[in-house]
């Protein structure tokens, strides 16, 4: 690789992370921490605004930006498979904002690479929610940026219904369903749901704050402690992150 294409490749990797490591940039460009750290300080020398230190990291300053890109041919045909399994499976809302990026990214290629990257012969046909569970995922998603409780009406793998006030954490997809993962108030513990049987949804106007213990990243932490203890096959159904929910 030519130096002024490493040069540009550093700041295009340091501006696709909040955080940088010199042994990240290396191992990605093939050559040492050293040579990471001499073309950092020529970059910085050239004016790019490429903030930390050997050391720690690097970050791009706030307000840097760079010309639109040329993706290649591989770019290209990877961001279209990514989009069309993504449509298949996401809430409406998520889809219709997948669809407008894709025709962004295919308007800049030059014609002979928007053709071959449409011309892929990899689909992902929607045969998972149904109406009504693409809606609950949205009203989910958005719950969750939003830090909304909701109250869902559920039944579980037996039909047995259930109500639960929730603090919603996050949306997982496990191949074949989503899961919502919440704390549930009612447990007093985090449980999953599949979003496929929760009956009835309503997102009420209370918001709640991350609280110590109650977090997703409590949770991720949780799971990964109880992953480490069930061994390489994981936990099982009914497990905290399965699409099967404790009671």
């Amino acid at each position: 690789m030519r130096r002024a294409d490493r040069l540009f490749q550093i700041v295009q990797l340091i501006r696709g992370r909040r955080l940088s490591t010199a042994a990240f940039l290396a191992e990605r460009l093939e050559v040492s921490p050293r040579t990471i750290y001499r073309d950092v300080a020529d970059l910085q020398h050239q004016g790019v605004p490429i903030e930390g230190e050997a050391g720690v990291g690097y970050r791009l300053g706030a307000g840097f930006d760079l010309p639109p890109l040329m993706f290649s041919q591989g770019e290209a045909n990877a961001l279209v498979a990514a989009a069309r399994l993504a449509q298949a499976w996401l809430d409406t809302g998520l889809a219709r904002e997948v669809e407008g990026a894709l025709g962004k990214i295919l308007s800049v290629l030059p014609p002979a690479a928007r053709v071959a990257a449409e011309a892929q012969a990899l689909y992902a046909p929607s045969v998972g929610l149904g109406p009504r569970a693409l809606t609950t995922l949205q009203a989910l998603r958005e719950a969750v940026h939003t830090r909304n409780v909701v109250h869902i009406d559920y039944a579980d793998v037996q039909g047995r219904p259930t109500q639960r006030r929730l603090r919603p954490l996050g949306c997982f997809y496990w191949g074949k369903v989503w899961t919502l993962s919440a704390w549930c108030e009612l447990r007093g513990d985090f449980r999953g749901f599949r979003i496929d049987r929760i009956v009835d949804l309503v997102v009420l106007e209370e918001h709640f704050q991350p609280e110590a213990g109650k977090t997703l990243a409590d949770l991720l932490r949780k799971v990964e402690a109880e992953m480490a203890e069930c061994g390489p096959e994981g936990p099982g159904e009914g497990d905290r992150l399965s699409p099967t929910p404790q009671s």
